[in-house]
């Protein structure tokens, strides 16, 4: 069983899209939990419409993080493994896509994460696109795969659910960042692993709304700052640039 959990904030306009591939694609037994941090649009009639299994609604009066969210999903999963992906994303090839990856899984039982190449959509891909995750996943690979150290973007992650539990989740107080800080954890109990063969596509919306230099600056402040002092720089999510994904 495969949960797949994706968080959501006013994401109407992606998330019917989203849940009707995975649901229509997918021949490995699955599940689609949608977490809301309470969508003030059609996000979660439209997602249940589309598919998905379970829709898990926050109605706390503070504002949910990301990594709050996440976890929402995981606590009402029943998959041994736990995939969380972003509202705009697809998967090409789906079912090759996740047999290899359980086939990872199954021959190395100490893996417990894996994340893999992502792209922008093509026809949405754009040069700075191109150029910038070419180098990001590069990165991944090397970081994963050569130095054994956790590290993993929010568009995907596949995460046993055991090390998942053992390691009680994301840090629900990081507002971004929260995916550099659990792959980091999980690389300190088990082997984790960049799949540089396969890839998720996603909209690229951030990136063409505020500029590669913007969203640069952010992701690297985020990452100094998980490193030094152990949070995230962005103080909110959801509404700005830091979007429904850190």
């Amino acid at each position: 069983m495969l949960s797949i959990i994706i968080p959501t904030l006013n994401e109407e306009k992606y998330i019917g899209r989203t849940v009707s591939l995975l649901k229509a694609g997918l021949n490995l037994p699955h599940e689609i939990i949608i977490t809301d941090g309470h969508s003030r649009d059609g996000t979660v009639s439209i997602a249940k419409m589309a598919g998905a299994d379970q829709a898990v609604v926050h109605d706390g009066q503070s504002k949910q993080t990301i990594a709050a969210g996440r976890n929402a999903g995981a606590a009402v999963a029943s998959g041994e493994f736990l995939i969380f992906i972003d509202a705009d994303c697809t998967i090409p090839e789906i079912n090759h896509f996740f047999d290899k990856i359980v086939h990872h899984f199954e021959r190395d039982p100490e893996l417990v994460a894996v994340n893999v190449a992502i792209r922008v959509e093509p026809g949405q891909e754009t040069w700075a696109d191109w150029m910038v995750y070419n180098l990001f996943n590069d990165y991944l690979w090397f970081v994963n795969n050569v130095l054994h150290y956790g590290m993993a973007a929010g568009e995907f992650q596949m995460i046993r659910r055991s090390a998942f539990e053992r390691l009680q989740g994301y840090n629900p107080t990081l507002v971004a960042a929260e995916d550099i800080d659990l792959f980091a954890r999980l690389s300190k109990i088990g082997h984790v692993r960049y799949e540089k063969g396969l890839k998720i596509y996603h909209s690229g919306r951030r990136a063409h709304k505020v500029g590669w230099p913007k969203l640069l600056s952010l992701w690297f402040l985020n990452a100094v700052s998980m490193n030094l002092r152990g949070k995230a720089w962005s103080q909110s999510w959801g509404g700005d640039v830091t979007g429904t994904s850190s």
